[in-house]
């Protein structure tokens, strides 16, 4: 079993060196390639103000997160929720400096970057010069993003986690072994063509005897005749 673990965050502003926090986090579960909707999302009081220029990205004001629980109150649950599994993120640089800054604030062990596989660095690799945004990628692969009207953690992370199976060629592959799977599952009424093995024939020899003794009631001209086996001796 693969687990990997597909991360967002909104935060006050760029750069937690200037004293931005992170307001809302997320994480999407993927296990073999598949959403299993069993996901980690809080949003947190930062304890410092939200500058009108965050505000309008993600629309998270100060008033709604005021009685949020503290990054301190929530990490266990955070850390226990993506355990020592992959990360994943769409420029994972923003995201771990700031996950990781909120960690050393508290004492903790920051998040190791051997861990992360960054998704915009994927698609660069894979569409060299080409627009590698969420919106792009979302695009290119058909991913519906309606819903995306700002920035959410939850909702990226969401998006993302679809983004990130077609990029890695995950959702190609696991269709084809469902779909092997099905036609296995399927009986000979259900039309499909795929069996382990042949029937068993339900023609006995008092069938074969029956229908012999009907072609020679015929004659010698019946067209029945010209399938007759040799061996058969008519």
């Amino acid at each position: 079993m693969t687990r990997e673990i597909i991360l967002d965050t909104e935060t006050t502003g760029l750069d937690p060196a200037n004293g931005d926090r992170i307001i809302e986090i997320a994480a999407v579960e993927l296990i073999n390639g598949s959403l299993t909707n069993n996901n980690y999302h809080q949003y947190i009081n930062p304890e410092r103000d939200i500058p009108d220029s965050a505000f309008r990205v993600h629309g998270i004001s100060a008033e709604m997160v005021a009685d949020k629980p503290k990054f301190v109150e929530i990490v266990e649950q955070f850390i226990g929720f993506i355990g020592d599994d992959v990360i994943v993120a769409h420029n994972a640089e923003f995201d771990l400096k700031f996950i990781n800054s909120e960690l050393q604030k508290i004492g903790r062990i920051p998040l190791s970057n051997d861990r992360v596989v960054d998704t915009l660095a994927l698609a660069r690799k894979k569409h060299p010069g080409s627009p590698n945004s969420l919106d792009a990628l979302c695009t290119r692969y058909g991913v519906d993003r309606t819903r995306r009207v700002k920035h959410g953690a939850l909702i990226d992370a969401e998006i993302l986690a679809e983004v990130y199976v077609e990029l890695t060629g995950g959702r190609q592959t696991s269709l084809s072994l469902q779909i092997r799977k099905e036609i296995r599952k399927v009986n000979w009424s259900g039309g499909l063509t795929e069996r382990p093995r042949a029937l068993a024939s339900p023609f006995t020899a008092a069938d074969a005897e029956s229908h012999r003794q009907l072609v020679e009631s015929l004659g010698a001209a019946a067209l029945w005749r010209r399938y007759r086996d040799p061996a058969d001796g008519v």
